[in-house]
């Protein structure tokens, strides 16, 4: 850290007379030219903070008072100290409705800041934000209300603090009683009934904001209904959308516990259908208690919905772009680091990560521009990226390598890791670099210099790995797959590659070998019809960090980079929230309703309600695969059906409580069309069990159209602590119920019914890698109706339009050896329907996969462990 050499600057009052001439001639003008007559009768705003108290997070000197901002005076100024953030906040002494704020700046002004109202001071709403200050005078017309304004300042356009000649609020008074809101406080928050019809009308179904799904109970009175709102709140309306079965008598009640109830509102002449109830109650648990039925069923509820007074919004901290705060778990270098400093640290994590598969400890390195000399040995749940905006920005002599020591070479559990954004130079007599991975450890765009060295895919031995992704990234000379069973390259540049095991798959890469499937097992697509490369963070010339969207790219081969401008737009981090572990859902989907975007820091997220991303072109992108696990049994994440969502390098674990779904892109129904600018979500992967028990019975669901995978691992945990056919229970990985929905390297394993099941038209997948549930307890627990056991990839019957490349389906079934699968995959026979490149595997001869699709293929098992089938039908 270099120390600040002290600036002369003139003596608070003896700044240039000129320029505070300048700006009293600017307000006088304005004062002149404001129109006295023409249109009649309206109020006009009020200058209300002139006088008022005002207080600041910093003064430069004892001349330069929070209260020389409100002082009507232009010739007086507040100054900050010199560093980000900082705020100005005035006490206007009575809620009002703001409806301008005007800024008066010195020269050292803001060019990121937010104008934020509060009414206790404490819980901020941003009413106005800027990244783009230009200084001067700014006149900004808010809509907000509050009896607290403040300016919080998160980026300087100088070296200097922030200075303001005036800070003027205008509004007006006498709005004091916070108006009823029309946001859903019910919705997604936890929900509890006396009862339920059926498991397929759930408590939760009557807060999901889906119409179509409905809480239904049993037969008899009294029932009762009751949510969670999370927090002490002013209710001000309820609203009830009854099915048909509803309510003759009934009672809304509240309680601050969940145990003692008041009565808000009662009725015994219920009409059903819609009602719209004011009331004024306050509580944290809001209840239906249904005393008399109309209908000789249960009562039955659409959706149970709650308005709460004011915002009611938790406060929602700005981000710094050129200091971020990106947690205790981030390490970024820059090349003045010193080398020995940069190597402590990665023998330190490596030493602590390299068998810690189930730990809840998450970790990113990153490397600003420059070069650096490094041995990047990665463990478990640790990520190395470049700060650069090209990955020859930065470059590492040594190495950036995965190894399978810690298993005595299997590298068939190598998960949960990944390498971006960085070119590595190997050291002087060194050819050789090791990326002995299985699932969920992308290697993407990455540079791997030098065309006489090579990149080993598998330990080098006699180990085995397990399939893995290289994306976006070139390697100048070799990759060797050995041992590698299965593996999926995407848009890269190779100067060879050689080896092949099961199932290895080549799309829009440059130097792929040929085609020739089943000897070897090489399919290979010239182009990618359509795909979005992952968003990735990076610093500047100035050094801000920004995050970089790349732009939708249509029928593709080789790097987005290497000797090519990226197509993309850039966004700066001011622009979104940065979570840290510890965060609370209320105060993440806070920061996406004032159009943050988000950026997860390493760890381990717990949330009680769904993250909801609402918002077209929403980015969520995370660092050292950042982990969101629901700990109440909802879903962790919520898409609506909106254009160009990015999802980006986030794992989804579930919790012990049953969760209907993890993650949810687009509700039932979804039928926009997003061609133009699509969803997609890159290195995405789940988890259900391994650290302990975890249950979710649907794992992700796709119901809008368009949406892009890029890299996904669904994993019902086979191994590891709460693992077992009734502990960790999960019956299907992923369902497409959107049309022209396409997965880009898709790995689904262990799940109790279906794997996959696509219900929409038009769907595409390059590359599947499953493993069937190695846990079966016998064939008869095991059954799919008539059917032995459930295919690995399920087309729905009704589907008419349907294309897959290179897909592989493994049994292991250690429970029931005698176990058998039917099946690998189900469809219907269309000539619109066409699979390519098929391969069952019996590992180890243990169990029986009878047919590679429907009836077509032949039998594995321990005579014959290996089937390919070429094309169907």
């Amino acid at each position: 850290m270099t120390s600040r050499v002290p600036s002369v600057r003139p003596a608070p009052g003896l700044r240039p007379a000129r320029r505070r001439t300048l700006v009293g001639l600017v307000l006088a003008l304005v004062a002149v030219l404001a129109p006295t007559g023409g249109s009649p009768a309206q109020a006009a705003p009020v200058l209300l903070s002139q006088g008022r108290p005002a207080t600041a997070s910093s003064t430069e000197n004892a001349g330069t008072p929070a209260s020389a901002a409100v002082d009507g005076n232009t010739g007086t100024r507040w100054a900050s100290a010199f560093s980000d953030p900082q705020w100005l906040q005035v006490d206007l002494g009575a809620r009002a409705t703001i409806s301008q704020v005007t800024l008066v700046w010195e020269g050292a002004y803001a060019r990121a800041f937010q104008i934020q109202t509060s009414d206790d001071g404490s819980a901020w709403t941003t009413v106005a934000s800027t990244t783009t200050g230009t200084g001067g005078t700014q006149n900004l017309t808010v809509t907000g209300a509050g009896r607290y304004v403040r300016m919080y300042g998160t980026a300087r356009a100088t070296g200097y603090g922030y200075s303001l000649w005036e800070f003027q609020v205008y509004g007006e008074t006498g709005g004091t009683t916070p108006t009823c809101g029309s946001a859903n406080a019910a919705q997604g928050r936890p929900a509890t009934a006396s009862s339920t019809e059926n498991a397929g009308t759930p408590a939760s179904a009557a807060v999901d904001g889906n119409t179509g799904t409905r809480w239904a109970s049993l037969a008899a009175d009294p029932q009762w209904l009751q949510v969670d709102l999370g927090s002490s709140r002013s209710i001000c309306r309820v609203v009830l959308r009854w099915e048909a079965a509803y309510a003759r008598a009934f009672q809304i009640q509240t309680s601050a516990d969940g145990s003692a109830w008041s009565t808000a509102w009662s009725t015994t002449t219920g009409p059903g259908g819609v009602q719209s109830l004011d009331l004024t109650a306050t509580g944290r648990y809001l209840r239906v208690y249904g005393t008399a039925r109309a209908t000789g069923y249960g009562y039955s509820l659409w959706e149970l919905e709650a308005n709460v007074t004011g915002t009611d919004v938790p406060p929602v901290e700005p981000t710094d772009p050129r200091n971020p705060n990106l947690g205790p778990n981030t390490f970024v270098f820059d090349p003045s680091t010193p080398t020995a400093t940069i190597q402590s640290r990665l023998n330190t994590l490596f030493s602590q990560q390299e068998t810690n598969q189930f730990g809840p400890q998450r970790y990113a390195v990153l490397f600003k521009p420059g070069t650096y000399t490094a041995d990047v040995n990665l463990g478990f749940f640790t990520q190395v990226a470049g700060l650069g905006m090209s990955p020859d920005d930065v470059n590492l002599n040594g190495h950036v390598r995965v190894e399978a020591f810690w298993m005595g070479g299997n590298a068939t559990q190598n998960f949960w890791r990944s390498a971006e954004n960085l070119s590595v130079t190997l050291p002087a007599g060194t050819s050789v670099e090791r990326w002995a991975v299985s699932q969920a450890a992308p290697y993407r765009r990455m540079h791997l210099r030098g065309a006489q060295n090579q990149i080993q895919l598998w330990n080098g031995g006699d180990g085995w790995s397990s399939g893995g992704l290289m994306a976006d990234t070139k390697i100048d000379g070799t990759v060797v797959s050995g041992s590698q069973q299965q593996w999926y390259s995407r848009n890269s540049e190779f100067g060879a590659w050689t080896g092949s095991v099961w199932n290895m798959v080549f799309q829009g890469v440059t130097g792929a070998p040929p085609p020739n499937f089943p000897n070897p097992s090489h399919t290979v697509i010239a182009q990618t019809p359509q795909v979005r490369e992952k968003p990735f963070l990076y610093v500047d010339g100035t050094g801000e960090y920004r995050v970089f969207v790349p732009a939708p790219r249509a029928n593709s081969a080789g790097t987005s980079w290497y000797g090519k401008t990226p197509a993309g737009s850039s966004l700066s981090l001011g622009e979104f929230y940065v979570v840290r572990p510890g965060t609370s859902a209320a105060t993440i989907n806070a920061a996406l309703a004032q159009g943050r975007h988000l950026l997860f820091t390493p760890g381990v997220h717990h949330v009680s309600e769904p993250i909801q991303i609402n918002r077209a072109n929403t980015v969520v992108l995370g660092l050292g695969l950042a982990t969101i696990q629901p700990d109440n049994g909802t879903a962790a994440m919520r898409v609506a059906d909106v254009d160009g969502v990015k999802v980006a390098g986030v794992m989804f674990e579930a919790g012990s409580v049953n969760s209907p779904v993890l993650m949810e892109v687009g509700p039932a129904g979804s039928a926009a069309s997003h061609a133009a600018n699509p969803t997609s979500l890159h290195d995405v992967f789940f988890r259900i069990g391994g650290p302990g028990v975890g249950r979710a019975s649907t794992t992700l669901t796709v119901n809008s159209d368009n949406v892009i995978g890029d890299h996904m691992w669904l994993w019902r945990a086979d191994h590891g602590d709460g693992v077992g056919w009734a502990a960790n229970t999960a019956d299907t990985g992923l369902t497409v119920n959107g049309d022209d929905v396409t997965m880009y390297g898709l790995f689904v394993e262990h799940y109790q019914k279906y794997q996959t099941v696509w219900n929409g038209n038009g769907g595409r997948t390059y590359f599947y890698q499953n493993e069937m549930p190695y846990d079966p307890p016998s064939q008869g627990a095991w059954m799919n109706g008539a059917t032995r056991g459930y295919a690995a990839y399920k087309v729905a019957d009704g589907v008419t339009s349907h294309q897959a490349w290179g897909l592989g389906s493994y049994c292991y079934f250690n429970a029931d050896p005698s176990v058998v699968a039917d099946r690998a995959i189900e469809a219907p026979t269309n000539p619109n329907i066409r699979f390519t490149n098929m391969v069952t595997v019996s590992l180890g001869g243990v169990g029986t996969i009878n047919r590679v699709i429907n009836n077509a293929g032949g039998t594995a098992n321990a005579g014959t462990q290996v089937v390919y089938l070429t094309t169907n039908p």
